[in-house]
Protein backbone atom coordinates (compact mmCIF):
# COMPACT_ATOMS: atom_id res chain seq x y z
CA UNK A 1 0.00 0.00 0.00
CA UNK A 2 1.28 3.54 -0.72
CA UNK A 3 2.20 5.56 2.38
CA UNK A 4 -0.34 7.96 3.83
CA UNK A 5 0.29 11.60 2.83
CA UNK A 6 1.66 13.79 5.59
CA UNK A 7 -0.29 16.63 7.21
CA UNK A 8 1.52 19.28 5.15
CA UNK A 9 0.68 17.53 1.88
CA UNK A 10 -2.94 17.12 2.95
CA UNK A 11 -3.17 20.80 3.89
CA UNK A 12 -1.63 21.92 0.57
CA UNK A 13 -3.97 19.61 -1.35
CA UNK A 14 -7.01 20.93 0.52
CA UNK A 15 -5.93 24.53 -0.14
CA UNK A 16 -5.41 23.80 -3.84
CA UNK A 17 -8.85 22.19 -4.09
CA UNK A 18 -10.43 25.18 -2.32
CA UNK A 19 -8.78 27.59 -4.77
CA UNK A 20 -9.87 25.45 -7.73
CA UNK A 21 -13.47 25.30 -6.52
CA UNK A 22 -13.58 29.06 -5.95
CA UNK A 23 -12.36 30.02 -9.43
CA UNK A 24 -15.82 31.23 -10.58
CA UNK A 25 -15.92 33.69 -7.71
CA UNK A 26 -12.36 34.82 -8.38
CA UNK A 27 -13.14 35.30 -12.06
CA UNK A 28 -16.26 37.32 -11.23
CA UNK A 29 -14.32 39.37 -8.66
CA UNK A 30 -11.54 40.24 -11.13
CA UNK A 31 -14.00 40.91 -13.96
CA UNK A 32 -16.10 43.22 -11.77
CA UNK A 33 -13.17 45.44 -10.86
CA UNK A 34 -11.81 45.46 -14.40
CA UNK A 35 -15.22 46.57 -15.66
CA UNK A 36 -15.33 49.25 -12.95
CA UNK A 37 -11.84 50.49 -13.84
CA UNK A 38 -12.42 50.81 -17.57
CA UNK A 39 -16.02 52.06 -17.27
CA UNK A 40 -14.82 55.04 -15.21
CA UNK A 41 -12.10 55.77 -17.77
CA UNK A 42 -14.38 55.23 -20.78
CA UNK A 43 -17.21 57.43 -19.52
CA UNK A 44 -14.81 59.97 -17.99
CA UNK A 45 -16.46 59.89 -14.57
CA UNK A 46 -14.89 62.52 -12.28
CA UNK A 47 -12.76 61.12 -9.49
CA UNK A 48 -14.69 63.01 -6.84
CA UNK A 49 -17.81 61.05 -7.86
CA UNK A 50 -16.42 57.56 -8.53
CA UNK A 51 -12.68 56.81 -8.45
CA UNK A 52 -11.13 53.84 -10.21
CA UNK A 53 -10.12 50.77 -8.15
CA UNK A 54 -6.46 51.47 -8.94
CA UNK A 55 -6.82 54.99 -7.54
CA UNK A 56 -8.54 53.62 -4.42
CA UNK A 57 -5.66 51.18 -3.88
CA UNK A 58 -3.03 53.87 -4.42
CA UNK A 59 -4.64 56.40 -2.08
CA UNK A 60 -5.53 53.77 0.50
CA UNK A 61 -1.99 52.42 0.55
CA UNK A 62 -0.66 55.91 1.19
CA UNK A 63 -2.95 56.12 4.26
CA UNK A 64 -2.48 52.52 5.40
CA UNK A 65 -1.23 53.24 8.98
CA UNK A 66 -4.37 55.21 9.84
CA UNK A 67 -6.61 52.63 8.18
CA UNK A 68 -5.03 49.83 10.22
CA UNK A 69 -5.37 51.81 13.47
CA UNK A 70 -9.03 52.57 12.81
CA UNK A 71 -9.69 48.96 11.77
CA UNK A 72 -8.38 47.83 15.15
CA UNK A 73 -10.65 50.32 16.92
CA UNK A 74 -13.78 49.22 15.04
CA UNK A 75 -12.74 45.59 15.40
CA UNK A 76 -12.44 45.91 19.18
CA UNK A 77 -15.88 47.53 19.40
CA UNK A 78 -17.42 44.84 17.20
CA UNK A 79 -15.80 41.85 18.92
CA UNK A 80 -16.50 43.07 22.47
CA UNK A 81 -20.13 43.82 21.69
CA UNK A 82 -20.54 40.54 19.82
CA UNK A 83 -19.08 38.41 22.61
CA UNK A 84 -21.17 40.21 25.23
CA UNK A 85 -24.30 39.64 23.13
CA UNK A 86 -23.56 35.89 23.02
CA UNK A 87 -22.67 35.76 26.72
CA UNK A 88 -26.00 37.36 27.63
CA UNK A 89 -28.24 36.19 24.76
CA UNK A 90 -27.65 32.44 25.06
CA UNK A 91 -28.42 32.18 28.82
CA UNK A 92 -31.47 34.41 28.35
CA UNK A 93 -32.62 32.20 25.49
CA UNK A 94 -32.14 29.05 27.59
CA UNK A 95 -34.08 30.57 30.51
CA UNK A 96 -37.00 31.59 28.29
CA UNK A 97 -37.04 28.22 26.51
CA UNK A 98 -37.25 26.27 29.80
CA UNK A 99 -39.42 28.54 31.94
CA UNK A 100 -43.01 29.06 30.89
CA UNK A 101 -43.63 32.42 32.70
CA UNK A 102 -40.70 34.01 30.85
CA UNK A 103 -41.91 32.53 27.57
CA UNK A 104 -45.30 34.16 28.09
CA UNK A 105 -43.98 37.58 29.15
CA UNK A 106 -40.37 38.31 28.11
CA UNK A 107 -40.46 36.49 24.77
CA UNK A 108 -43.28 38.64 23.26
CA UNK A 109 -41.45 41.71 24.56
CA UNK A 110 -38.26 40.65 22.77
CA UNK A 111 -40.16 40.01 19.54
CA UNK A 112 -41.74 43.48 19.77
CA UNK A 113 -38.42 45.15 20.56
CA UNK A 114 -36.77 43.40 17.61
CA UNK A 115 -39.05 45.44 15.34
CA UNK A 116 -37.47 48.69 16.60
CA UNK A 117 -34.35 49.83 14.70
CA UNK A 118 -31.61 49.59 17.30
CA UNK A 119 -29.63 52.33 15.59
CA UNK A 120 -32.28 54.79 16.78
CA UNK A 121 -30.83 54.38 20.26
CA UNK A 122 -27.30 55.39 19.16
CA UNK A 123 -27.72 59.18 19.61
CA UNK A 124 -29.16 58.61 23.08
CA UNK A 125 -26.30 56.40 24.26
CA UNK A 126 -23.74 58.83 22.84
CA UNK A 127 -25.48 61.74 24.58
CA UNK A 128 -25.55 59.83 27.87
CA UNK A 129 -22.12 58.15 27.75
CA UNK A 130 -19.99 60.36 25.50
CA UNK A 131 -17.85 59.48 22.49
CA UNK A 132 -15.80 56.67 24.02
CA UNK A 133 -15.82 52.91 23.61
CA UNK A 134 -18.79 52.09 25.86
CA UNK A 135 -21.68 53.51 23.77
CA UNK A 136 -20.39 51.79 20.62
CA UNK A 137 -20.15 48.44 22.42
CA UNK A 138 -23.68 48.86 23.77
CA UNK A 139 -25.03 49.52 20.27
CA UNK A 140 -23.26 46.39 18.96
CA UNK A 141 -24.71 44.38 21.86
CA UNK A 142 -28.22 45.62 21.01
CA UNK A 143 -27.81 44.82 17.32
CA UNK A 144 -26.41 41.32 17.99
CA UNK A 145 -28.40 40.33 21.09
CA UNK A 146 -31.79 39.71 19.52
CA UNK A 147 -30.68 37.31 16.74
CA UNK A 148 -28.69 35.35 19.31
CA UNK A 149 -31.46 35.28 21.93
CA UNK A 150 -34.34 34.51 19.56
CA UNK A 151 -32.48 31.70 17.80
CA UNK A 152 -31.40 30.28 21.17
CA UNK A 153 -35.03 30.25 22.35
CA UNK A 154 -36.04 28.38 19.21
CA UNK A 155 -33.05 26.00 19.43
CA UNK A 156 -33.46 24.94 23.05
CA UNK A 157 -37.25 24.83 22.89
CA UNK A 158 -37.52 22.66 19.77
CA UNK A 159 -36.36 19.30 21.15
CA UNK A 160 -39.10 16.70 20.59
CA UNK A 161 -41.03 15.34 23.57
CA UNK A 162 -40.27 11.78 22.45
CA UNK A 163 -36.53 12.34 22.72
CA UNK A 164 -36.96 13.99 26.13
CA UNK A 165 -38.99 11.02 27.41
CA UNK A 166 -36.41 8.61 26.00
CA UNK A 167 -33.61 10.39 27.90
CA UNK A 168 -35.62 10.19 31.12
CA UNK A 169 -36.31 6.49 30.55
CA UNK A 170 -32.56 5.82 30.45
CA UNK A 171 -32.19 7.38 33.89
CA UNK A 172 -30.48 10.56 32.67
CA UNK A 173 -31.17 13.58 34.86
CA UNK A 174 -32.02 17.07 33.64
CA UNK A 175 -28.43 18.29 33.71
CA UNK A 176 -27.05 15.25 31.90
CA UNK A 177 -29.84 15.44 29.33
CA UNK A 178 -29.02 19.10 28.74
CA UNK A 179 -25.29 18.56 28.16
CA UNK A 180 -25.56 15.31 26.21
CA UNK A 181 -28.71 15.87 24.17
CA UNK A 182 -30.25 19.34 24.31
CA UNK A 183 -27.06 21.39 23.86
CA UNK A 184 -25.70 19.41 20.86
CA UNK A 185 -29.16 19.43 19.27
CA UNK A 186 -29.47 23.19 19.79
CA UNK A 187 -26.03 24.22 18.52
CA UNK A 188 -26.86 24.20 14.77
CA UNK A 189 -29.77 26.60 15.26
CA UNK A 190 -27.70 28.70 17.69
CA UNK A 191 -25.01 29.11 15.04
CA UNK A 192 -27.62 30.52 12.69
CA UNK A 193 -28.12 33.33 15.21
CA UNK A 194 -24.36 33.67 15.78
CA UNK A 195 -23.72 34.09 12.05
CA UNK A 196 -26.54 36.58 11.61
CA UNK A 197 -25.24 38.56 14.59
CA UNK A 198 -21.70 38.47 13.17
CA UNK A 199 -23.00 40.12 10.00
CA UNK A 200 -24.57 42.88 12.10
CA UNK A 201 -21.68 43.50 14.51
CA UNK A 202 -19.53 45.68 12.27
CA UNK A 203 -22.66 47.43 10.96
CA UNK A 204 -23.65 48.44 14.49
CA UNK A 205 -20.14 49.64 15.34
CA UNK A 206 -19.81 51.64 12.13
CA UNK A 207 -23.17 53.39 12.42
CA UNK A 208 -22.45 54.20 16.06
CA UNK A 209 -19.21 55.81 14.88
CA UNK A 210 -21.16 57.76 12.27
CA UNK A 211 -23.31 59.21 15.06
CA UNK A 212 -20.40 60.45 17.11
CA UNK A 213 -16.77 59.39 17.32
CA UNK A 214 -13.24 60.61 16.86
CA UNK A 215 -11.77 57.31 15.63
CA UNK A 216 -12.75 54.09 13.89
CA UNK A 217 -13.62 53.19 10.31
CA UNK A 218 -17.06 54.80 10.55
CA UNK A 219 -15.41 58.06 11.57
CA UNK A 220 -12.84 57.65 8.78
CA UNK A 221 -15.53 57.11 6.10
CA UNK A 222 -17.59 59.99 7.45
CA UNK A 223 -14.65 62.42 7.29
CA UNK A 224 -13.58 61.16 3.83
CA UNK A 225 -17.04 61.68 2.33
CA UNK A 226 -17.32 65.10 3.99
CA UNK A 227 -14.04 66.10 2.35
CA UNK A 228 -15.20 64.80 -1.06
CA UNK A 229 -12.64 61.98 -0.98
CA UNK A 230 -14.55 58.90 -2.19
CA UNK A 231 -11.24 57.14 -2.86
CA UNK A 232 -10.44 57.13 0.88
CA UNK A 233 -14.07 56.31 1.72
CA UNK A 234 -13.92 53.23 -0.51
CA UNK A 235 -10.62 52.24 1.11
CA UNK A 236 -12.34 52.42 4.51
CA UNK A 237 -15.25 50.35 3.19
CA UNK A 238 -12.78 47.75 1.91
CA UNK A 239 -11.17 47.41 5.34
CA UNK A 240 -14.61 47.28 6.93
CA UNK A 241 -15.49 44.41 4.58
CA UNK A 242 -12.33 42.54 5.53
CA UNK A 243 -13.17 43.00 9.21
CA UNK A 244 -16.68 41.62 8.75
CA UNK A 245 -15.40 38.66 6.72
CA UNK A 246 -12.80 37.88 9.40
CA UNK A 247 -15.44 37.82 12.14
CA UNK A 248 -17.81 35.70 10.05
CA UNK A 249 -14.94 33.35 9.15
CA UNK A 250 -14.08 32.84 12.83
CA UNK A 251 -17.69 31.87 13.59
CA UNK A 252 -17.76 29.51 10.60
CA UNK A 253 -14.53 27.87 11.81
CA UNK A 254 -15.96 27.49 15.32
CA UNK A 255 -19.05 25.88 13.82
CA UNK A 256 -16.94 23.35 11.92
CA UNK A 257 -15.01 22.49 15.09
CA UNK A 258 -18.01 22.24 17.42
CA UNK A 259 -20.58 20.50 15.21
CA UNK A 260 -18.60 18.55 12.58
CA UNK A 261 -21.30 15.84 12.71
CA UNK A 262 -24.08 18.11 11.43
CA UNK A 263 -25.33 17.62 7.88
CA UNK A 264 -24.47 21.19 6.87
CA UNK A 265 -20.81 20.49 7.67
CA UNK A 266 -20.65 17.02 6.17
CA UNK A 267 -21.91 18.39 2.83
CA UNK A 268 -18.70 20.44 2.59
Amino acid sequence: MPPEPGPIIRAVTAAALAVWRSWPFLAFFIGFFLAWEYAVILFKVPGYILPTPSEIVRRGWADIPRLIDYTLVTGMESVLGYLLAIAVGVPVGVAIAFWEPLRRTVYPFFVSLEMVPKIAFAPLFIAWLGFGLLPKVIIVVLVCFFPVALNSIHAFGSLSDELTRFCRSTGAGRLRTFWKVRLPAALPQCFVGFKYAALNATVGATIAEFMGSDQGLGFYINIATGNMRPDLAFAGIFFLTLLGLALFGCITLAEKLLIPWHITQRRH
